[in-house]
């Protein structure tokens, strides 16, 4: 089995808002982005993980950017890092070095150098158990964790066909993505004792901060022409407001059908402009 065909099946089993956004890529964005998404799903499964203590996730997430720094120079594996956690972890977490190699080598340093920093970032926010005291902290994290993204898509968009757009826009794109996933696991989130909510937020006060985010999403979307660029950011998007919509008539979460009717929708969209 090709690592391609191999990637695909991975991400099929960890992503049901990106799988179809990212699989209808023309080649080359296709496997520079697959290869970033895998990458940063891979620790974000470490800062996320139930079993392991702090320290490990710490010391994981730190060398993870270690190894990714020092391989922008020359290069070295990731995966001894892995070896005592070989179970703990899930299969996307273990095969990291292998997502790295998806991507093309004229941005695949761009890629690895973003892991590393979000690694880096992660570590911090493991050590410092999450606490949001105010917004400025709650921009803090959701720059670490998905306003960075936005960063990296925009300079993916601009290696692959030079479309640019603003990144401050694109920090607001993956902000407002994030923000839903906030909303969407509160109670699971409050049962593991970690609260994204500033000091005296209501729920209404975040439902707030993730419009305006998602406004500045649309924004950034708009920038892009008609095309695969618009089209991958589109879909997202859309069930981003779908789940707002959802969450606000007390539904946990999108069904199958409505994220595949949604993601047709954002094709359609996207042709018709």
């Amino acid at each position: 089995m090709s690592l391609e065909k191999s990637a695909n099946d991975v991400l099929r089993e960890t992503s049901r808002t990106f799988y179809l956004s990212i699989v209808r890529l023309p080649p080359r964005i296709k496997e520079a982005v697959m290869s970033s998404y895998l990458s940063l799903r891979a620790i974000d499964e470490i800062e996320d993980h139930e079993k392991l203590d702090k320290c490990a996730k710490i010391n994981l997430l730190r060398g993870i950017n270690d190894e990714f720094q020092s391989r922008l120079k020359s290069p070295r594996r990731v995966s001894l890092l892995f070896k005592p956690y070989l179970n703990e972890l899930p299969e996307v977490t273990n095969r990291l070095d292998e997502w790295v190699d998806l991507a093309p080598d004229t941005i695949a340093p761009r890629i690895r150098q973003a892991t590393a920093d979000m690694a880096q970032r992660m570590a911090y926010w493991v050590a410092r158990d999450w606490r949001i005291t105010n917004r400025r902290d709650l921009d803090r994290y959701t720059f670490s964790v998905a306003g960075a993204v936005g960063v990296l898509l925009t300079d993916l968009w601009s290696w692959y066909d030079g479309t640019t757009s603003r990144r401050r826009d694109g920090i607001g794109y993956g902000r407002g993505l994030q923000a839903v996933n906030i909303l969407r696991n509160r109670f699971e989130d409050l049962d593991r004792g970690v609260d994204f909510f500033p000091d005296g937020w209501t729920e209404e006060d975040f439902r707030s901060y993730t419009r305006d985010h998602l406004l500045r999403g649309d924004i950034y979307i708009s920038s892009f022409p008609p095309g695969p660029a618009r089209e991958f950011c589109q879909g997202p998007q859309l069930l981003a407001y779908a789940t707002l919509e959802a969450l606000s008539r007390g539904e946990l979460k999108l069904c199958r059908d409505t994220v595949l009717s949604l993601l047709g929708e954002s094709t359609s969209r996207t042709l018709a402009q």
